[in-house]
């Protein structure tokens, strides 16, 4: 019996006539099988990356910058319907210490204290496409280590201020161990198709109302609407304000409508981030920008 065995791992090494051709064709004999595997076995990259199915009508809430109104009126709104959401968090210059226009760090505390995600949005809202690596590094260990002196939970989901990003930037967030990267492009989430470094996402505006309630309409067959929300309102940057009125019209339709409103970090319960990382392509040339 042994004897045939190892007739038979003989065969398998020498008979195919590639091998006579290409001397080192068995070192590579499995690692192209496993790329065939995966790009041309259907439902291989689903099974791999997701959890379990995504419902229907799944929606990620996203708050950027930090301003007072979002402790003040969002995060009571949002408990009350008992809903989710990542809260990217900075120190806007120069006013960031102006507490009538930023919330301070024990009210960002308070966020994270009430369940919410709050996120890592860099130290001064660092346009970090333009920066080298060791000015990156600095920007965002800033928000750690202001989150770790305050015994928060420490972050995994950044969001590239005024959507600037470089493969310095992805490069940076691998090195420190995050999961997920938010950036633009007003267009729906494919968790099979985009990066978890550049997830897509529309920003919401005082123009447009009817472009939003379409996009949350997408949120079907595996794919997930994310919303970017500046001040509710926003003192500070009025060109990126959503009033109070139209940011209730829109929670009011979420739960009316039986969305799931999840923060980033929540969609780990679906999206197996690690696998979507080596699977998928960092693609910088798809839209990003809002």
């Amino acid at each position: 019996m042994r004897d045939k065995k190892a007739a038979g791992r003989k065969w398998l090494r020498c008979s195919h006539p590639f091998r006579k051709q290409l001397p080192g064709a068995e070192k590579w004999a499995y690692p192209i099988f496993l790329i065939c595997l995966i790009w041309f076995t259907p439902g291989f990259t689903e099974a791999q990356i997701l959890k379990q199915p995504i419902p229907d009508k799944t929606v990620v809430l996203t708050f950027d910058d930090a301003p007072a109104s979002h402790y003040s009126h969002v995060a009571p709104l949002l408990k009350e319907k008992g809903f989710g959401a990542t809260f990217f968090v900075c120190e806007f210059p120069p006013n960031h210490a102006d507490s009538s226009k930023y919330m301070n760090w024990r009210q960002m505390q308070a966020l994270d204290r009430m369940g919410f995600e709050v996120a890592n949005h860099t130290h001064t809202h660092a346009g970090v496409g333009k920066l080298p690596k060791e000015e990156i590094r600095q920007q965002i260990e800033y928000i750690e280590e202001k989150m770790d002196s305050l015994d928060m939970v420490q972050p995994i989901s950044f969001a590239y201020p005024g959507y600037s990003m470089s493969e310095t930037v992805l490069t940076v967030l691998r090195e420190k161990n995050y999961q997920i990267a938010r950036a633009g492009g007003s267009r729906v989430y494919d968790p099979l198709a985009d990066h978890p470094y550049l997830l897509p996402s529309w920003a919401t505006d005082d123009t447009n109302e009817a472009t939003i309630f379409d996009a949350l309409k997408k949120a079907k067959d595996g794919k997930v609407v994310i919303l970017t929300i500046h001040g509710v309102p926003d003192l500070e940057h009025p060109w990126v304000n959503t009033s109070p009125e139209r940011f209730a019209r829109y929670l009011d339709f979420l739960s009316k409508e039986g969305y799931q409103v999840l923060s980033l970090k929540d969609l780990g319960a679906y999206i197996d981030f690690e696998v979507a990382f080596r699977l998928l392509e960092a693609d910088l040339h798809k839209p990003l920008r809002n």
